[in-house]
């Protein structure tokens, strides 16, 4: 078991809310957890200015925000997010899996769209200030868990085109369920060839709410057409698979090879991602990070070399991609179901979430 913890939230300031939830909506919240449906009494919170820097760290009660009509992020979509999650293990502590990880890219992003870069102690004490005072929300059900949204946006009101002078860091809570409430199932993809998710240059690799915003029109296209997920090609050639909304793909050979698009500026380097391979690349599996050609793909599944396809992320862990369709293709992958090399390697990494598992890299960090 891992026995690492985050940086001390002493440094943040407590003002508990004047109107919690009480024990039995608490409960009822708890007892069939919805994603991003209901929030916990506090959030954590940072505020940024220019020439001052990062102050007046506190835990305050969940409200709403109060913005001028001025306020830069409405106006520019200045803003980064997080995503990541709070398990509870059987003797009653609670885990983070690697928020080190999320710091990072939370601080790539940060840069990649003018922001102020926060500290990793701040990032990291204030999720567990946050779990500290809101630990009772932490749902202890079958692959429950406390969905944690880190925030950043731009506050200033003032309308010019530059960079925010002030910023405002935060981070709500959400118990959330499992996934797939009826277990790990297949879902059907729709390849896009006529929108792309981003472009050389652009934003693709920050964790940004505009990459999402672009993605909800072929999202809402793709399940007009009876298709659950959209998977985006890259832009300069319209060949190459890049990744669904907001979740990485991987290919599985029938010989055991795993291939994944490599994150080169367009894609976003997910987390669950890169635990995903070097676990894959231990159990004995070839990962190569390379394009991967829509036509190979079509061809691997046409002819039984390719086995299996999943996207991966925070929210569902491993998601196994039953079907692949566009315009001009349908294929089913595999027999349609869950394979075997998705399976297993999904449940060896929520074990170690869950700590029903060695963590041998450390991943899990102690928050309460």
């Amino acid at each position: 078991m891992s026995t690492a913890t985050t940086p001390s939230s002493e440094t943040f300031q407590i003002h508990l809310s004047d109107a919690p939830a009480s024990v039995a909506d608490r409960e009822a919240a708890l007892a069939s957890p919805q994603f991003g449906v209901v929030f916990t009494d506090h959030m954590a919170r940072v505020s940024w200015a220019h020439g001052s820097g990062w102050t007046d760290r506190r835990v305050e009660k969940y409200g709403p925000l109060h913005l001028d009509p001025a306020t830069a992020v409405l106006h520019y979509g200045q803003e980064i997010f997080e995503g990541l999650k709070a398990y509870a293990h059987a003797d009653g502590s609670v885990w983070t899996f690697r928020p080190d990880a999320n710091a990072a890219r939370f601080a790539r992003s940060a840069r990649r769209l003018a922001l102020p870069e926060l500290p990793e102690a701040d990032f990291l004490g204030a999720i567990r200030a946050l779990v500290e005072v809101d630990r009772a929300w932490v749902p202890t059900g079958e692959e429950t868990s406390l969905y944690l949204r880190p925030f950043m946006y731009a506050s200033e009101a003032f309308l010019g085109v530059r960079p925010s002078l002030e910023a405002e860091f935060l981070v709500i809570a959400s118990p959330v369920g499992p996934y797939f409430p009826g277990g790990v199932r297949p879902v059907s993809i729709w390849v896009s060839q006529e929108y792309h998710r981003a472009g050389a240059g652009g934003t693709g690799a920050a964790k940004c709410g505009g990459n999402y915003a672009g993605s909800l029109l072929p999202q809402q296209e793709a399940y007009a057409k009876g298709f659950e997920q959209v998977c985006f090609l890259d832009d300069r050639t319209g060949t190459q698979l890049e990744e669904l909304g907001g979740m990485n793909v991987v290919v599985v050979h029938a010989d055991g090879s795993v291939v994944t698009p490599p994150v080169s500026g367009t894609i976003l380097e997910g987390v669950t991602r890169s635990s995903l391979l070097t676990l894959l690349v231990e159990a004995g599996h070839e990962v190569s990070e390379r394009p991967v050609l829509l036509a190979d793909l079509r061809a691997g599944l046409a002819d039984g070399s390719v086995t299996e396809v999943f996207a991966c992320g925070t929210a569902a862990v491993i998601t196994p991609i039953g079907r692949l369709a566009s315009d001009d293709f349908d294929l089913v992958v595999g027999d349609g179901s869950a394979g075997p090399v998705t399976s297993r390697i999904r449940a060896q990494l929520t074990d170690i979430q869950y700590g029903r598992a060695s963590d041998p890299h450390g991943w899990m960090r102690r928050l309460v």
